[in-house]
């Protein structure tokens, strides 16, 4: 029997328990579906909605909450007509490495699939966020993430032309963005992030290969180079199901204030 997957950090003390002690027959169901996923391994193939209704006495349309949950989660994938426990989720670390090193980093296959890489003329937003004059030309570049040919995510970046002139003709669009800038003498100095939860849009679900109501993360991120001048803005969606994001935080200096 495989050893059941750790769920990273600990349970809440009461978990999935109300203060009134009354807890929803799918929930329930879900707890013993999730010792089952512990038992399977990733990658085993779970029994047919109708026969874990008849193992647990319930009806379908309660396994079937109990399911959708658990594939919300990532703790379960569809594959072809069937539902298969699923590996950890990607652990991507909120610094400045790029996605193939994060990929990487955890043993996976990182690639990308070129959407679209255009030049457009910086609008008054894009121009104050880049601190580059109104209609001066910008890379956008965007490209589906994959990790071991899995798709993941949707990222795009936008560059002015002058940084990077020759994208067009010398990027593998396939590579790390950010290995190419380092091969051409940019170096990265600070970034912004923000990171909130969304829907992905019809065109978003379709290029990820998703259903729209699968929540997703979204990165907002503005770099710098290593002169403190604007560099790139990013906007990437990825899996709430596939990903996690890490940060390693430090204490503050001696004699900062500390209150919470």
């Amino acid at each position: 029997m495989n050893q059941p997957t750790p769920r990273p950090g600990p349970e809440p003390a009461r978990a999935g328990v109300p203060e009134h002690g009354r807890v929803p027959k799918y929930y329930l169901v879900k707890e013993r579906l999730e010792e089952l996923l512990g038992e399977l391994g990733p990658g085993g193939r779970l029994p047919t909605e109708a026969d874990l209704a008849q193992r647990h006495g319930v009806a379908r349309a309660t396994v079937r909450q109990a399911l959708r949950e658990l594939l919300l989660e990532g703790r379960l994938r569809r594959q072809g007509r069937g539902t298969v426990v699923a590996g950890p989720k990607i652990e991507q670390p909120l610094s400045l490495t790029s996605y193939t090193e994060g990929v990487t980093r955890q043993g996976l296959r990182p690639g990308r699939t070129l959407i679209t890489l255009d030049r457009l003329a910086a609008d008054p937003a894009l121009a104050g966020r880049l601190a580059v004059a109104e209609g001066e030309p910008l890379w956008h570049l965007e490209r589906v993430l994959r990790a071991d040919e899995e798709r993941v995510g949707l990222e795009s970046t936008y560059v002015p032309v002058a940084r990077v002139p020759g994208l067009a003709t010398d990027f593998d669009p396939e590579g790390s963005f950010y290995g190419y800038l380092r091969a051409h003498g940019v170096h990265l100095g600070t970034a912004d992030e923000r990171i909130e939860t969304v829907l992905a849009t019809p065109r978003e679900a379709l290029l990820i290969g998703t259903p729209p109501a699968l929540p997703m993360l979204l990165l907002h991120r503005r770099s710098l180079d290593a002169d403190g001048r604007p560099l790139e803005l990013v906007r990437a969606l990825y899996r709430g199901d596939r990903f996690s994001f890490t940060l390693a935080l430090g204490a503050p200096p001696p004699g900062d204030d500390e209150r919470p």
